[in-house]
């Protein structure tokens, strides 16, 4: 009798427990463990890895562009207009991504989010410096302007890039783990 009292207890302060968590708003949390990672999020991850690393070789190509005052502008022109089409194919993948963020794992959401900034200052960035060489593509040696937009694409380019790896890595290295975890069929924990 007393064990069928102290289970009605427990499921009492349960539901209790519950009901005040739905007047509160608050929802029942998944642990992070619990939500397997998306194959096609790891894959455009992958995709982003490749195309953010041809962002930032544009990138350092360019810089060194800016330190050559014998190139031409349409030598710049050429250069800014290859990374234009890099990002442009970068903030597809990372569209695609966004769409995807609700079949994501929390680690794989989490690198979605970090993407974006970066994305949207090299947009800016990049835009910044197109317009620049549009205006004054005579006088690219002499302008400071130019060569700031063109360095803070370098940086950020080189930023995205590990950023992305490090992600990509992390969920390669997860999925091993895993593999093996499975293989050696340990107990979950």
């Amino acid at each position: 009798m007393k064990t069928i009292r102290k289970q009605n207890y427990t499921m009492k302060l349960t539901m209790l427990a519950c009901l005040a968590a739905g007047i509160a708003g608050i929802t029942p949390t998944v642990r992070a463990a619990d939500v397997p990672d998306s194959v096609t999020v790891s894959k455009m991850l992958a995709q982003a890895k490749t195309q953010a690393y041809s962002i930032s070789v544009d990138a350092s190509e360019l810089e060194a562009y800016t330190r050559e005052i014998s190139l031409s502008w349409e030598s710049h022109a050429m250069e800014i207009t290859r990374m234009k089409n890099d990002i442009n194919a970068t903030a597809k993948t990372l569209t695609s991504l966004t769409a995807s963020r609700a079949q994501a794992s929390p680690w794989q959401a989490t690198a979605i989010d970090r993407i974006i900034p970066y994305m949207q200052e090299l947009a800016a960035d990049t835009t910044a410096a197109i317009e620049y060489l549009n205006k004054h593509h005579t006088q690219l040696a002499t302008k400071k302007e130019y060569t700031d937009y063109i360095e803070a694409n370098a940086d950020t380019s080189q930023e995205l890039s590990t950023l992305i790896a490090h992600f990509v890595d992390y969920g390669n290295r997860k999925s091993r783990y895993e593999s093996l975890k499975n293989a050696l069929e340990l107990p979950a924990k």
